[in-house]
Order: structure tokens, then C-alpha cells, then sequence
């Protein structure tokens, strides 16, 4: 994939970002979603990429979508131009934008075809550490057992091994036996790929990532973790086995079950990290929303508003942070772009 497109994809997140950032804290998380998802296909369709949305957002919450299968890009049917497989998430952390709650960010991933695993939006359990855990990890094996190796790994005692999850009342359970081993739980309302970044970041404390949360999210966490050299597994898991087994719940597991069978994966099989991400040659971009650990918010004053992005770019191993300034002009009760 040619490098210049890395920039052009960080305008696809900036653009979302900023859509979202309109409706920070109106409560209307489907309202922001729906913004930032008409954003970033308007910026992905003046690309010059013959694109396809592989895995997007919005089934298991019922909001507005980049669909599975949609077709992106300027010159969709040249053979001049690159293919390019996508994973999105245009809002990532949709009800914290909507209460203004920090750690919101617009997220996606784009590699060479056949870069990314191809799945239903459903629910997908994931494991993830850092460079230097990388091969010890197991989801074959209990979450004791596997923060067990990665203390080892990392050379330091279970009482300073920081684990981050979902705030879900599915993961109580799991919260309550991995403090009974002495370690520390970071628990956050929503935002599990940006919370997987940490895993490999040298200047941050999370060692370790587990939760039950979106396949979307979980295909983009592999990308950013293949390009970062750290380790993770996953597994599909149909909604009865996270929701419970009500009527609606077996129903949606049941259509579930069958996309999967018709796009050639199964649930509850163990996914290694070559199985999520393929491919080195990888782009991965996260502009923030609101305020959090891994990126500044979206600021505003009058027409000027800034972002911050995170750019990486798998194949070199480059990770840039870009901070841009934005012209915000309102024109015909709508919002007109201009990158200064």
C-alpha cells in the first residue's frame, strides 16, 4: 500500500472525529455515530482506492453504519489504483461522546486485500500484551495461567501487572478473581482499542488486555497490535453466550451463526494474531474526541478546532502524532472542512 495514503486515511479520522465532536454531550450516541460514519464515507469515497469495507460497526447496537462489503474510494473499478481492505469504527466509545466522557475516538485500518479477518459485527473476546509478552499468551489456557506468563515475560511480580477491561457487568467476575492474584485492574467504560495501544506503549503501566467487546474493534486491535509487535488472541462468540438465552438473543445468535458459516469463520475458535491481521503492510489511524489516555480531544474555539491523530504505519514501524488545526465553516447549516 502505497505510503502516502497513510496521511490521507488520517483525514478519514480527523473527519469523523470532528462530526462526532458536534454532538459531544447531546446524549444522542446513534445522532453522533451516525455523523462520524457520514464523514468518513464522504472522505473515504474522495480517495483514490479501490476499497471495501471488510468488517464495520453498528449491528450489535442497532446505530448507523459503514456496512460490511461497501464499496469506498474514487476510482472503485481501476486496476491503477490500490485495493484496499478496511476495518472501521467511526466512533469508538459512541455513549461517552453522547455523555462527554473521556477516551471517545474515531478508529479504522487499512491494508492490502486479504490484510484483515473478514466477520460479522458480533461479540469477540480478546487477549492482548505487549512486545514483550509476545508469544506467551494463550486463550486456550485460563486468564490466570496467561497473566502468569506474562508477569514472567516481563520479569515482575503479579502485584505489578496492570490489566485493563471493559466496565461490563460480564467481566465482574473476572474483575473480582484477577485482583484476588494481587494485580491491578484498570476498568473503563468503553474504548478497548484504544486501551490496547497502551499494551505496547513503553510509557504506560497496562501490561494486558481482556474483554468480551465488538469484533469490529477486535479486527482494528489486531492491525495497530501487528504493527506494534505485541501479541493476541480472540475468539467469536455468539450473542447467547454473552447476553444470556432469551428469545431475541437466540434469534440474533442464530443470524449470527449463519454469517459466520457464509463467511467462512467459526465462534469460539481461537484466533491468533496472524489470523486477525495477515499483513505487515498495514495503516492504522486514531484522531481523539474527547480528552483521553492515548490522544488529546477535539478542541474548539469559534471556527478553529484542533485534533490530534495517531498515525502508524505497520510496515515501517513508524508512529507519528499529528496535531492539526482546522478552518470550521458553517455553510447551508452544515460543516464545511478546511485543514489549514
Amino acid at each position: 500500500m502505497k505510503r502516502e495514503l497513510a496521511f490521507d486515511f488520517s483525514r478519514v479520522t480527523e473527519a469523523a472525529a470532528l462530526a462526532g465532536y458536534r454532538w459531544l454531550g447531546r446524549g444522542d450516541k446513534n445522532i453522533a455515530d451516525n455523523a462520524a460514519v457520514e464523514a468518513m464515507r464522504i472522505m473515504l469515497n474522495k480517495m483514490n482506492i479501490a476499497g471495501e469495507i471488510v468488517i464495520g460497526e453498528g449491528e450489535i447496537d442497532e446505530a448507523p453504519m459503514l456496512y460490511i462489503g461497501e464499496k469506498v474510494g474514487v476510482k472503485a473499478d481501476s486496476a491503477t489504483v490500490c485495493n484496499v481492505d478496511i476495518a472501521v469504527d467511526p466512533i469508538e466509545g459512541t455513549r461517552m461522546t453522547a455523555m462527554g466522557q473521556s477516551n471517545a475516538v474515531a478508529v479504522l485500518a487499512a491494508g492490502e486485500k486479504g490484510s484483515f479477518l473478514s466477520a460479522p459485527d458480533m461479540y469477540m473476546e480478546k487477549l492482548v500484551c505487549g512486545p514483550g509478552a509476545r508469544g506467551v499468551i494463550n486463550l486456550e489456557h485460563s486468564l490466570e495461567d496467561n497473566i502468569r506468563a506474562v508477569a514472567k515475560a516481563l520479569k515482575k511480580d503479579l502485584n505489578d501487572i496492570t490489566l485493563v477491561t471493559l466496565a461490563k457487568p460480564r467481566h465482574q467476575n473476572m474483575i473480582s478473581e484477577v485482583h484476588r492474584l494481587g494485580c491491578k485492574v484498570y476498568a473503563i467504560p468503553d474504548g478497548d482499542v484504544a486501551a490496547s495501544i497502551l499494551t505496547c506503549m513503553p510509557e504506560s503501566d497496562v501490561d494486558m488486555l481482556y474483554c468480551v467487546g465488538g469484533a469490529p474493534e477486535g479486527v482494528i486491535t489486531g492491525a495497530v497490535i501487528r504493527a506494534l509487535g505485541g501479541d493476541m488472541n480472540a475468539r467469536l462468540l455468539l450473542r447467547t453466550e454473552v447476553k444470556g438465552a432469551d428469545d431475541e438473543s437466540q434469534k440474533l445468535a442464530e443470524q449470527e451463526r449463519e454469517r459466520c458459516k457464509t463467511m467462512g469463520v467459526e465462534p469460539n475458535k481461537i484466533l491468533r494474531l496472524n489470523d486477525i491481521a495477515k499483513s505487515d503492510n498495514v495503516v492504522f489511524s486514531a484522531t481523539g474526541i474527547t480528552k483521553g489516555d492515548l490522544l488529546e480531544g477535539v478542541t474548539r474555539k469559534g471556527n478553529l478546532a484542533t485534533s490530534e491523530t495517531l498515525l502508524i504505519r505497520g510496515r515501517s514501524r513508524t508512529i507519528r502524532k499529528i496535531q492539526s488545526t482546522h478552518y470550521l465553516e458553517r455553510k447551508d447549516d452544515k460543516i464545511k472542512e478546511i485543514v489549514l
